[in-house]
């Protein structure tokens, strides 16, 4: 069972890996899905000091393992029964974590190379962004009723998103690129979000 708002990468590449890993943990192992989101957030903490110290290849791949595993948690969670209110708060706080210490890392991978302002408001943009996507998502749902789970509103800034294209820009060595298709894709997303609640408070 997927998240109820996962991603087209989350659908279509990262549940292929995370969820053969899952049922070989559960499986194989005693490792908890706490456990694993923890892990996720250190994967995620790395990724974004390799951006820090300009290694951008691993840093973008680092950052798409985290969302690999950012799946295991949940996956492991069903297949050994250990489904909680908690573990998917847990899982949540961790993962804003992970966001903030990758897109940090990338800000300053970019500002020191060009200490430029423009450069600066468009990683703060991106960084603001990430976090209003997922706190737009859950006041939507517990002040509307609203769950975002279909088109470019529902899927285009979700996570499994954003740290797929920050593993393309990292490949790529365009990591300023990356930021700003983020820090537009995000805040539209959230704008088009608020758009459609104001619509149902009229």
């Amino acid at each position: 069972m997927p998240k109820e708002w996962d991603g087209i990468i989350s659908q279509s590449i990262n549940r292929k890996f995370s969820r053969p890993l899952a049922r070989f943990l559960a499986d194989h192992t005693k490792v908890t899905p706490n456990q694993i989101s923890v892990l996720s957030l250190a994967v995620s903490v790395l990724s974004g000091i390799c951006f820090f110290v300009f290694q951008n290849l691993l840093g973008g791949l680092l950052a798409q393992l985290s969302s690999i595993l950012d799946g295991v948690d949940g996956d492991l969670a069903l297949l050994t029964g250990k489904t909680s209110v908690f573990g998917g708060f847990f899982d949540s706080i961790l993962d804003r974590y992970g966001d903030g210490a990758i897109l940090m890392g990338m800000t300053y991978n970019v500002y020191t190379l060009d200490k430029n302002w423009v450069i600066l408001t468009i990683a703060l943009a991106a960084l603001f962004g990430s976090f209003m996507v997922s706190y737009s998502r859950a006041q939507a749902k517990s002040r509307f009723g609203i769950i975002f789970k279909s088109g470019f509103s529902g899927y285009a800034a979700n996570r499994d998103i954003r740290l797929f294209l920050i593993m393309i820009g990292g490949a790529l060595g365009q990591v300023l690129a990356v930021l700003s298709v983020l820090a537009i894709l995000t805040n539209l997303v959230v704008l088009m979000r608020t758009y459609e609640c104001l619509k149902l408070s009229r």
